[in-house]
C-alpha cells in the first residue's frame, strides 16, 4: 500500500504540471497523501509544485472557486 501511495503523490504531481492545472480533487488526495508515509522523492515533487504554483505555472481550481465566489 505504501508504495502505491507514494506513487499516486508523484503521478498527481507530474499531471499537474504536465497541464499546468490542480484540481480540487488532486488537491485533496495529496492533502490525504501527504499525512501518511512519503519518501523525500515524493516531498520534493510536491515542493515543487508549490513552487509552480507561486510562480504561476500551475492554477489551483480551488483558487479560481474562492475568488470567483468573492465577485
Amino acid at each position: 500500500m505504501k508504495a502505491r501511495s507514494v506513487q499516486l503523490i508523484r503521478e498527481l504531481v507530474k499531471q499537474a504540471l504536465t497541464t499546468g492545472y490542480l484540481t480540487i480533487e488532486a488537491e485533496e488526495k495529496l492533502r490525504v497523501l501527504l499525512r501518511g508515509k512519503y519518501e523525500s522523492e515524493d516531498f520534493e515533487a510536491f515542493i515543487n509544485l508549490q513552487q509552480a504554483a507561486m510562480l504561476g505555472l500551475v492554477k489551483q481550481e480551488s483558487r479560481e472557486v474562492l475568488f470567483a465566489s468573492k465577485s
